[in-house]
Protein backbone atom coordinates (compact mmCIF):
# COMPACT_ATOMS: atom_id res chain seq x y z
CA UNK A 1 0.00 0.00 0.00
CA UNK A 2 1.20 3.47 -1.01
CA UNK A 3 2.04 5.63 1.60
CA UNK A 4 0.36 8.95 0.46
CA UNK A 5 1.04 10.12 4.30
CA UNK A 6 4.71 10.12 4.16
CA UNK A 7 5.00 11.65 0.83
CA UNK A 8 2.58 14.55 1.64
CA UNK A 9 4.37 14.94 5.24
CA UNK A 10 7.75 15.26 3.63
CA UNK A 11 6.38 18.07 0.60
CA UNK A 12 5.20 19.51 3.42
CA UNK A 13 8.43 20.34 4.99
CA UNK A 14 9.96 21.36 1.15
CA UNK A 15 12.30 17.76 1.57
CA UNK A 16 13.22 16.29 -1.79
CA UNK A 17 13.51 12.43 -1.35
CA UNK A 18 17.43 12.64 -1.89
CA UNK A 19 17.05 15.44 1.33
CA UNK A 20 15.25 12.83 3.86
CA UNK A 21 16.85 10.35 2.61
CA UNK A 22 20.79 12.03 3.75
CA UNK A 23 18.63 13.28 6.82
CA UNK A 24 17.69 9.62 8.13
CA UNK A 25 20.49 8.24 6.91
CA UNK A 26 19.33 6.12 3.48
CA UNK A 27 19.63 6.01 0.12
CA UNK A 28 17.11 7.91 -2.34
CA UNK A 29 15.85 4.73 -3.27
CA UNK A 30 14.70 3.39 0.21
CA UNK A 31 12.42 6.27 0.51
CA UNK A 32 10.75 5.82 -2.50
CA UNK A 33 10.37 2.33 -2.17
CA UNK A 34 8.69 3.06 0.97
CA UNK A 35 6.29 5.94 -0.45
CA UNK A 36 5.59 3.29 -2.59
CA UNK A 37 4.88 0.35 -0.46
CA UNK A 38 7.28 -1.95 -1.74
CA UNK A 39 9.44 -1.59 1.25
CA UNK A 40 8.42 -1.96 5.12
CA UNK A 41 10.93 0.18 7.01
CA UNK A 42 12.53 -0.93 10.46
CA UNK A 43 10.92 1.10 13.59
CA UNK A 44 14.40 2.26 13.79
CA UNK A 45 13.89 3.69 10.16
CA UNK A 46 10.26 4.48 11.33
CA UNK A 47 11.37 7.28 14.38
CA UNK A 48 14.02 8.66 12.28
CA UNK A 49 11.85 10.23 9.67
CA UNK A 50 8.98 11.18 12.29
CA UNK A 51 11.65 13.28 14.16
CA UNK A 52 12.77 14.36 10.63
CA UNK A 53 9.46 14.98 9.74
CA UNK A 54 8.12 16.24 12.76
CA UNK A 55 5.37 13.82 12.76
CA UNK A 56 4.31 10.81 15.02
CA UNK A 57 4.47 7.22 14.18
CA UNK A 58 0.62 6.56 14.22
CA UNK A 59 0.53 9.94 11.80
CA UNK A 60 3.02 8.47 8.89
CA UNK A 61 2.40 5.07 8.82
CA UNK A 62 -0.35 3.83 10.75
CA UNK A 63 -3.18 2.30 8.44
CA UNK A 64 -6.84 3.41 8.53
Amino acid sequence: MKNLKLKAARAAKDLSQQALADAVGVSRQTINAIEKGEYNPTIKLCRAICKVLGCTLDELFWEE
